[in-house]
């Protein structure tokens, strides 16, 4: 049995048992790495560490870390009052802002984790606040992030539009995007549907107050004053609407992350975890706690993951899968294994790696003339960038790190199964739509 299969094996093993003896997966992972990097790799350990994400360890803890702090000094809440006066209390329109703002902000030339890590806690502390479904609300962060994320001046859409001319194939730049932005709006509008968008519509902000309505039922001297719990209401509405020292300065240090990343393409991690400390030398009593509600089980879980990913990199695993199935001989075929193979390792690795990995193996049978360039070009960006809601990938991993007052294990559960659906259904429907009628 070669090196390359059993290292897969592994990596199903560790999925097994990570289901079914509920172990992290990220301590199984390292263990794996350890494992297979000495014995079957002959690696030693640096070559093992290697593989070991430290920008998305510093990304998901300084993020993390700062809206801990905003979720400690009220500014989260804060935000989530402004939002609902912007929409005028229709709660419907906050997860189609929040996918316009993250797509809007990709295409203009943020990196997607980037406008994710900006926008994804802000967004899910929202629908904690008004009972919206974690996973509605972090699907329509990350599908816009990826929507807007093949405009031509985006990062996405630079680095595929680069490597087709690279390679001499035929390329249409609006074509790409347009691709994505439709194939991740329907996606979008499909998830609304599925998991309470609707129902949000016979709501608004007033009905999704979490306060007491009804008294207990053991006696009428128990049930309260109408008037002050409306009087009580009135009272957490205005505190959290008013502007503190503690929230202008964190509204500020959440503007200038948007600016270092933006504008000065500083690193959003560390960008992050500055702001942080800023703030929390100021007003410790806000931040004392945030240390602990750093995502910490998420840290181990995807760093643990993208550690034995990075080994199988190392050992030519994803090579040697892609060239075995560019070299079958039947283009059609290839193409649609091509796409399966960019979504599924992309749910668990860097996308634009895996788009410069597959996009020159596809050159031989693109030459050939039975596929249109254009169309197989698209079909491969989609299927490796659309896929990044898995937890595994860095733009499912801040949304998992990111959601407050949320049972992690049954979030991380659902956003593995969504992940799955995702990448089972959306790359066979690009090639469908895309490859096959020979588009380019």
């Amino acid at each position: 049995m070669s090196a390359e299969l059993i290292s897969i094996l592994v990596l199903v093993v560790v999925f097994v048992i990570a289901t079914t003896r509920s172990i992290n997966m990220g301590a199984l992972a390292f263990a794996a790495a350890f494992g297979v990097g000495e014995l079957v790799a002959d690696f030693d350990a640096d070559k093992i560490f290697a593989g070991f994400p430290g920008d998305l360890f510093v990304v998901l803890v300084g993020v993390t870390y700062l809206f801990a702090i905003a979720r400690a000094n009220g500014t989260t809440d804060w935000l989530v009052h402004a939002s609902i006066r912007l929409v005028r209390g229709r709660v419907v329109l906050i997860p189609w802002v929040m996918f316009v703002l993250t797509g809007a902000l990709t295409a203009i030339g943020a990196v997607s984790p980037a406008a994710v890590a900006i926008v994804a806690p802000i967004a899910l502390s929202f629908a904690a606040r008004y009972s919206i479904s974690p996973l509605l609300m972090g699907a329509m962060v990350v599908h816009g992030a990826q929507g807007g994320g093949f405009s031509p001046i985006s990062i996405y859409g630079s680095i595929v539009n680069g490597i087709v001319e690279r390679e001499g194939l035929p390329g249409n730049e609006v074509a790409l995007f347009l691709c994505s932005l439709v194939v991740n709006l329907v996606i979008a509008g499909v998830v609304f549907v599925l998991f309470g968008g609707l129902k949000l519509s016979r709501a608004d902000a007033d009905d999704t107050t979490d306060s007491p309505t009804d008294g207990p039922a053991d006696g009428p001297e128990e049930d309260p004053d109408p008037q002050a719990v409306k009087g009580a209401e009135r009272e957490a509405d205005d505190d959290a609407s008013r502007l503190t020292p503690a929230r202008i300065a964190t509204l500020g240090a959440l503007v200038a992350l948007v600016v270092a990343v933006l504008a000065f393409d500083l690193d959003a991690g560390l960008t992050s975890i500055t702001l942080a400390v800023v703030l929390s030398t100021f007003w410790p009593e806000d931040s004392r706690n945030a240390v602990g509600q750093i995502a910490w089980p998420t840290v181990l879980l995807i760093c643990g993951v993208l550690t034995y990913i990075g080994v199988l990199d190392e050992m030519g695993t994803i090579d040697w899968a892609g060239e075995g199935v560019s070299d079958l001989g039947a283009p059609l075929l290839s193409a649609v294994l091509l796409c399966y193979i960019g979504a599924i390792v992309s749910a668990f690795a860097s996308s634009v790696g895996i788009m410069g990995a597959l996009i020159p193996l596809a050159v031989p049978f693109l030459a050939q003339g039975e596929i249109g360039a254009v169309g197989m070009v698209a079909a491969l960006a989609v299927s490796a960038t659309v896929v990044d809601v898995s937890p595994f990938s860095t733009n499912g991993a801040l949304v998992l790190a990111a959601a407050p007052d949320v049972d992690r294990e049954r979030f991380f559960r659902q956003l593995m199964v969504y992940g799955g659906i995702v990448v089972a259904v959306v790359p066979a429907v690009v090639w469908l739509v895309l490859v096959v009628p020979g588009w380019g």
